[in-house]
């Protein structure tokens, strides 16, 4: 169960990819499937699901297996060629950690008061939403505007990018504690990241992972912290990032990420799936739209470590009005 998410800082090493079934997939044309054209809302359902499970970071193989669900029906359900029943949407949902509503792309529909706010949103461009997302945080007193200020300097991407290297060293030159989030999250569960999701399951890491980033934001008012990749899946958490810390997204190319997990020991990328690399693309593509909601980005493959440190190192000092 531990290779199903992201569960380390970022780019977990044990993708087992399962997205290119070498067993050909069932095709009913009368769902749509075939010679015919797919039918729009099954279409999409399955870009939906492909979408949630890139952001959770699964393959479509260990999906199925906590969905309970096989392989092939999966496949036909993500190529929109799968009439799926309800209770498989159900398990599938489930297994997404989201609500059916979601997948089914008719969350706001619960009450009139979200139907009357979609209204409102609707046609309305992002950056426009983001003002909205922010003054509701202050609204609310969840905090949001004043992030940009907070000497709380939080590293987003995926493994490989640079955070805990980064994030030691601007730690130590500004003098500030170095948070890892997955170490905490291992102190409050009194084991590995592996063994939560292998004993315990996503759920109860998603919990002790926003538990471990309240209590960083509680006992550190100034704090270099590095997060997992994976905190981005889940909202509240990350709207309490945004809320209390100043964001840097690390960026870095696909490349650059599967060699520096390597460098560091772990071989398991490479050899665990020959489609390795198309699921990193495909986790990066799901966890961008997210990443980008950092106040600030760094381009990690641009350059060798010592610029690349240097140009994080005057953007915080600036950011923090601190000399240079």
């Amino acid at each position: 169960m531990s290779s199903t998410i992201l569960h380390t800082s970022g780019f977990t090493p044990s993708i087992s990819s399962a997205d290119q079934d070498s067993s050909p997939t069932f095709v009913n044309p009368a769902e749509g499937g075939g010679d015919g054209e797919k039918n729009p809302f099954l279409a999409a359902l399955g870009e939906r699901v492909r979408a949630l499970r890139a952001r959770r970071g699964m393959t479509r193989k260990a999906l199925a297996m906590v969905a309970d669900v096989s392989e092939r029906h999966l496949a036909n359900l993500e190529y929109g060629v799968g009439n799926a029943s309800i209770l498989v949407l159900l398990q599938v949902a489930g297994a997404l950690q989201c609500s059916l509503g979601e997948l089914i792309g008719d969350v706001t529909t619960s009450s009139p008061e979200w139907l009357m706010i979609r209204e409102l949103l609707e046609q309305r461009d992002d950056a426009t939403l983001q003002r909205v997302r922010i003054a509701i945080g202050e609204m609310l007193g969840t905090g949001g505007g004043n992030a940009g200020l907070s000497p709380r300097i939080a590293l987003i991407g995926l493994r490989g990018a640079g955070k805990s290297t980064l994030g030691q060293m601007l730690a130590d030159d500004l003098g500030f504690p170095f948070v890892e989030l997955s170490r905490e999250i291992e102190k409050f569960a009194g084991c590995s990241v592996s063994e939560i999701q292998a004993l315990y399951g996503v759920s109860a890491y998603r919990r002790y992972e926003r538990r471990a980033l309240e209590e960083a934001i509680q006992i550190y008012p100034e704090a270099v912290i590095a997060t997992p990749g994976g905190l981005v899946s889940d909202a509240a958490t990350f709207n309490e990032l945004l809320a209390h810390c100043t964001t840097v997204w690390l960026q870095a190319d696909p490349e650059d990420h599967m060699k520096r997990v390597t460098a560091q020991g772990d071989l398991r990328p490479m050899a665990a799936s020959k489609e390795a690399m198309e699921d990193l693309k495909g986790i990066l593509h799901g966890r961008a739209p997210f990443y980008s909601k950092a106040q600030f980005k760094l381009d990690t493959s641009a350059q060798p470590l010592g610029p690349t440190f240097n140009a994080l190192r005057d953007m915080v000092r600036k950011v923090l009005q601190l000399p240079a």
